[in-house]
Formats: C-alpha cells, structure tokens, sequence
C-alpha cells in the first residue's frame, strides 16, 4: 500500500497549482490555505525549487473522522503539494487508505477508501 499518490504533469507550476484548487473545489471541498513553501523558506535563505502545499478539507468527513478519534486531526485537513523537481512539475496527495492502519481502533469504514478516489480523481483532472 502507497503512502502517497503522485503522478507528473507538462502543465506550467502556476496553472497546475490553480487547476488543482478548482478540481478541489469541483468535488465539493473547500480550499483553506495555500503554502508557498518556496517562498516561505526563500524567506530564510534556503532556495527551493516551485513547492506549494494546498489545504483543503469537508466538514462532513472531518467531524466524522473526529467523532471516531480525536487524534485524526493529525492528520487533517488534507493536503495536495505541487512541486517542481529537475524541471518536472508533481502533483502528490496522502492516501487516506492508511489511517487505518495508524488508527486501528477507529472504525472508519469505507470513508478512507472513498476519500481515496476523490483526492486521486482531484489529482488525475488536475493534470
């Protein structure tokens, strides 16, 4: 099992960055805060290549996620980074497929395995 579904894109940095904020807003989440990490550690004298990380988040899955443990908000909101690496652009996302196995005593039902599909079916359109 992935800890991570990542695939590249030809698309510019910029446009993949927005075209992954609209595909998170088409599956019905919200966008809450958008991470310049290049910018960010530029700040401090550390160069970084294009690295931005999207926050983003259902208020339905999250209060249900922490209805069944507290201790998931660790792991919440999601998160979508865009990256560049040797000139190719990457768009990468935590699968929820293993909380699972960090929560075991959570009775998560199927919800990581949708919230999987949606956050792959976000990267795949992003694309």
């Amino acid at each position: 099992m992935e800890f991570d579904y990542t695939i590249t894109t030809t698309k510019v940095f910029d446009q993949a960055v927005q075209d992954a904020q609209a595909e998170i807003a088409k599956a019905g989440f919200r966008v809450l805060y958008v991470h310049d990490v290049q910018k960010t550690l530029g700040e401090k004298g550390f160069k970084r290549e294009s690295f931005k990380i999207i926050e983003f988040c259902s208020a339905k899955f999250a209060n249900e996620f922490l209805d069944k443990d507290i201790k998931l908000g660790l792991c919440l909101p999601c998160k979508i980074n865009l990256y560049t690496k040797d000139g190719q652009t990457f768009i990468s996302g935590m699968r929820p497929i293993i909380l699972p196995h960090f929560f075991p005593q959570a009775d998560l039902g199927e919800r990581p395995k949708e919230i999987d599909k949606i956050i792959q079916t976000i990267i795949n359109n992003a694309k």
